[in-house]
């Protein structure tokens, strides 16, 4: 367990005899290694099946068991690093994330790849909030708003980069390896990232902390449990009673949460959440929006790479392509929204939503009237366009909802807003348990796999409106004088 450490509460003399840029990026390597990871796992979803022999159900909990228990820790992961320093529960969580990759890399079957996935999401739910908190503490001014800026791209850059890199190690197929090499990769860059890390990060603490709310963390823990949980595998069993019993569940657990929350900041102000946050609008819209985001992108880059192997019958290797047009995209998204939120404000993110839902209806028409037939270049070439939407998106939310949070509530706000991420995520595999595998079961292809594509679409098209929606609580642009 961990003890306190001296608290530090203003450690900018210490970041800038150290180095700024070097404390960026080793903060942003690791937020990168926790995006990809949450990415990379899909393109070789194919092969891992085939490989291992895992069902439907196992093929969903790859990817979700990640996002579940990262989602689960990520509240209670920035509390620990405002309470004990957060270098030092940033080096915990990536010594722990790097371990796990180590097991998942070495996993012979599906059920231990997936315990093994579990674990580095715990990992990354220690590590990744503190990410955030130290840029707070360590950047001020317009240094804190480019370091912002960097943060979100990097987080959406690596959703993005996740399934291309994904396809190409997969496809090269380094010493025979195949797909365990999307996790071992991660040992030396995590092994550099704690080097790093031990030598250059400052600590830091949250002046006032509290002890740990550990009533809050039970409640949090299990309330997204019983909601997560059977809508990830209720769809598969035809939505057994056990299941509705636990979404019931979990939404009382949820509102005991929030009412015992309440009571303990009333009390002493050592409440697992900082619900002040919530009074902020911009906070509160964006984190709405976060949460939708995630929803998109755990339906769409699950069962858009199974459209393109499955249903149009390529290998990781041939839709790489398609894998770079989104890549390229991305960043040309992501580069666009650092340099023009600031002037744009909330239309940067609104644009780049309504941008990948205009391509996306006509990717729609498109597989509805050609199916099977669908030429590559039609398939891979609007994904161009998804990219940059994706880049706006990424980069504009986090900065438009981040910026604002005082140092204070920094790793409150970090693990919320990528809980929210995370959930959604999570619910958005869920989600595609019926939306998409009802119609298209483990192991189907061709048209069966194209036709249940095209229906998901529409699913999440609906998503991209609401997230639309929701970020009119951002910040307006500023008034021309």
């Amino acid at each position: 367990m961990f003890t306190k450490t001296p608290t530090h509460t203003h450690p900018r003399p210490a970041a800038a005899r150290r180095g700024p840029t070097i404390i960026l990026a080793v903060v942003l390597i690791a937020e990168l290694m926790n995006a990809l990871d949450a990415s990379i796992v899909y393109t070789a979803l194919p092969p891992i099946q085939a490989d291992t022999g895992a069902s439907s159900a196992a093929m969903q909990w790859i990817p979700a068991a990640y996002a579940l228990t990262f989602a689960l820790g990520l509240i209670t992961g920035g509390r620990l690093g405002d309470l004990y320093g957060r270098k030092r529960v940033f080096l915990a969580g990536t010594a722990i994330f790097t371990l796990a990759s180590l097991l998942c890399g070495i996993a012979t079957s599906p059920q231990l790849l997936v315990a093994a996935r579990a674990i580095q999401g715990i990992g990354a739910a220690v590590m990744v909030p503190q990410v955030l908190a130290t840029l707070a503490v360590t950047f001020e001014g317009p240094s804190r708003a480019r370091a912002f800026g960097l943060y979100g791209m990097v987080m959406s850059l690596g959703g993005i980069l996740g399934p291309a890199l994904g396809a190409v190690l997969t496809a090269v197929d380094i010493a025979g390896l195949g797909w365990q090499m999307i996790f071992l990769i991660n040992l030396p860059i995590g092994l550099a990232t704690l080097l790093f890390g031990i030598r250059f990060l400052p600590e830091s603490q949250a002046p006032q902390a509290q002890r740990l709310d550990l009533a809050g963390v039970a409640l949090s823990a299990a309330a997204m449990l019983l909601i997560a949980y059977p809508l990830t595998v209720g769809g598969e069993q035809h939505w057994p009673a056990w299941s509705v019993g636990m979404l019931v569940a979990g939404a009382v657990v949820l509102a005991v949460f929030l009412f015992q929350q309440r009571a303990k900041t009333t009390k002493d102000g050592s409440a697992l959440v900082a619900l002040s946050l919530f009074k902020n609008r911009a906070f509160t819209g964006g984190l709405a929006a976060q949460l939708l985001f995630g929803l998109f992108l755990g339906v769409f880059l699950l069962t858009w790479v199974l459209f393109m192997q499955d249903g149009l019958g390529l290998t990781p290797w041939q839709f790489a392509p398609a894998n770079i047009a989104i890549s390229v995209g991305g960043m040309a998204g992501a580069m666009l929204a650092s340099k023009w939120a600031t002037r744009h404000q909330r239309r940067v993110p609104q644009a780049g939503t309504a941008l990948i839902a205009l391509t996306l209806i006509a990717y729609q028409l498109m597989i509805s009237s050609q199916g099977t037939h669908m030429p590559f270049a039609a398939a891979a070439a609007p994904m161009i366009l998804i990219g940059i939407g994706l880049g706006a998106i990424g980069a504009g939310l986090s900065a438009l909802t981040l910026s604002q949070v005082s140092n204070d509530d920094a790793g409150s706000a970090a693990g919320l807003f990528n809980t929210a991420m995370q959930l959604g995520t999570a619910l958005g595999l869920a989600m595609a348990s019926f939306i998409f595998f009802n119609h298209a079961p483990a192991g189907s292809h061709g048209a069966t796999v194209t036709t249940a594509f095209a229906e998901t679409a529409w699913y999440v098209i609906a998503a991209l409106a609401g997230m639309w929606a929701l970020m009119f609580m951002l910040p307006k642009p500023p008034k021309a004088i």
